[in-house]
């Protein structure tokens, strides 16, 4: 393939890309502000000491390394369940209680996470949610199904993005800020 083919196949490649950004403009918005909160926790914790890192968070009865761990193991599930109301499915059998008890659980699997390995998880994980919610539609983030979370409330794939992967990250910050007065 000549030079000037190769030229013009590059142009219609990143003009294909630019179109798929301005197309996804809302997805792209919600998948920047998901990293921006990991981003903001993981900048944070880099920044604790150890004695911080496994004080317990009172109202969570879980160490702030537990609740890191926690945010960065939650985003596949979060988008999962996201994806799920995209393609008009309602959640069902999910309930706080349930929250709770994998809460719980969870805590109970992971007593003595590293610091910089979990910090790395929630950077990882928080990336690879942004990159799906990035391909997610309009017309995907606007579906609504019940979700039984919230009494069966008909909640659109956007509103569970916002209120679990994206709030997620900042939600907790402000928790351990909150424990550790800083």
């Amino acid at each position: 393939m000549s030079n000037k083919a190769n030229a013009q196949k590059e142009k219609i490649k990143q003009e294909s890309e630019i179109m798929d950004v301005i197309k996804n403009k809302r997805a792209n918005a919600l998948a920047e502000r998901i990293v921006q909160g990991a981003n903001a926790l993981g900048a944070f914790a880099e920044c604790l000491s150890e004695v911080e890192w496994k004080m317990i968070i009172p109202g969570e009865e879980r160490p702030v390394g537990v609740m890191v761990h926690h945010t960065a193991s939650a985003y596949p599930v979060e988008i999962d369940l996201a994806r799920q109301l995209a393609a008009g499915k309602s959640i069902t059998g999910v309930t706080w209680d349930a929250v709770d008890q994998m809460n719980a659980e969870h805590a109970q699997e992971h007593t003595a996470v590293n610091q910089q390995e979990t910090i790395a998880l929630l950077r990882q994980n928080s990336k690879a949610a942004a990159e799906r919610v990035r391909a997610f539609t309009d017309e995907e983030l606007d579906k609504a199904a019940t979700v039984s979370l919230y009494a069966d409330a008909p909640l659109t794939a956007q509103f569970f993005i916002e209120d679990h992967a994206l709030r997620h990250s900042f939600q907790h910050l402000a928790d351990i800020r909150s424990a550790l007065n800083r």
